[in-house]
């Protein structure tokens, strides 16, 4: 079993060990997907091994396997098992790897299981359930974060590994800034050179300096804005007010005259409201001005008379 802190490196030394591990007599099994059932497990290894489970029977998978494993074993094969992130396996799998382990001869182990995990999976052992399989974990190993002088050395390494030029590209500053900051951890080690060459590069700046490290690490951290948008942001408002500032300016007299005319438009409508409420008793003319003529002027004999016909002509030609 090997714990360790994220992002000390964990999967790194592993996969550093298989490239360098005999493959024609060992076959490795690799589960980077720890979440799964115990049966869906077996299956995964069946595959792995090129093989497929003849039945869906979990006691019947076992007794396959083992002869499987009793092969490779009599052939000179070691067959390894690897669970990554095994914190993330689900009780009732790990409960069940104790099955697996019990495939062996008088002697060895038909199966080597190495289980990896972060800091919680030992907690997660300490469970009762679990007690049988605990007791089977034979080693046990620890990852811890490097020292400062080792995260020191760490640092120069990769650079050395860049082909990068006798010129120095931290200050002495700056890298104590990100050994003190990282605490060991090769992955946080990694992020902060990262961002503060791509920072110092974009400032122009080298050798990276201390100032641009402490502003690396309050962004990572999510304390203030990232600093291109500090500065990004308020820059591009201020571009957008003078263009409208100098569109309006440019535009003042036409947007002034569709402004009156909107509003002129508007007054017109709010008059004709106001001095014809009802628009089904509109009249034509001024309304006042009808008003005013008395009704004498027009008798409404006379209004009979005009709606009678006119009389024909005709008889006073014949």
């Amino acid at each position: 079993m090997i714990t360790g802190e994220v992002g000390v490196g964990k999967t790194t030394i592993l996969r550093s060990y298989l490239e360098g591990v005999a493959k024609q007599k060992t076959k490795v099994i690799y589960i980077f997907n720890a979440n799964v059932s115990f049966k869906n497990l077996l299956k995964t290894i069946y595959k792995e091994l090129g093989l497929n489970a003849k039945t869906g029977d979990i006691v019947e998978m076992l007794n396959d396997l083992y002869q499987i494993l009793m092969e490779e074993y009599k052939q000179g094969n070691t067959v390894l098992l690897i669970v990554d992130e095994a914190q993330n396996m689900p009780i009732e799998t790990l409960e069940n790897l104790r099955m697996l382990s019990n495939l062996e001869t008088s002697k060895d182990k038909l199966l080597q299981i190495v289980l990896i995990g972060q800091y919680e999976f030992e907690e997660i052992l300490n469970l009762h359930e679990l007690r049988q399989l605990k007791q089977r974990i034979v080693i046990r190993s620890t990852i811890i974060p490097f020292t400062e002088k080792e995260s020191m050395d760490y640092i120069r390494h990769r650079l050395d590994k860049a082909a990068v030029n006798a010129s120095p590209v931290f200050t002495k500053g700056a890298l104590k800034r990100i050994v003190k900051e990282a605490k060991g951890i090769p992955r946080y080690l990694n992020i902060l050179c990262d961002n503060a060459l791509i920072t110092g590069f974009g400032y122009k700046i080298r050798p990276v300096t201390a100032k641009i490290v402490d502003e690396v690490i309050t962004d990572y951290n999510g304390e203030e804005e990232p600093s291109v948008l500090r500065w990004v942001i308020p820059s591009a408002a201020l571009l957008l007010f003078i263009v409208l500032l100098l569109f309006f300016i440019s535009n003042q007299g036409l947007i002034l005259s569709r402004a009156e005319n909107i509003l002129s438009r508007v007054k017109g409508v709010f008059i004709s409201k106001v001095e014809n409420p009802n628009p089904s008793r509109a009249t034509v003319g001024d309304p006042i001005k009808e008003q005013m003529k008395p009704t004498v002027d027009k008798p409404e004999i006379s209004q009979t008379e005009e709606s009678l016909p006119a009389k024909p002509k005709v008889d006073d030609k014949e």
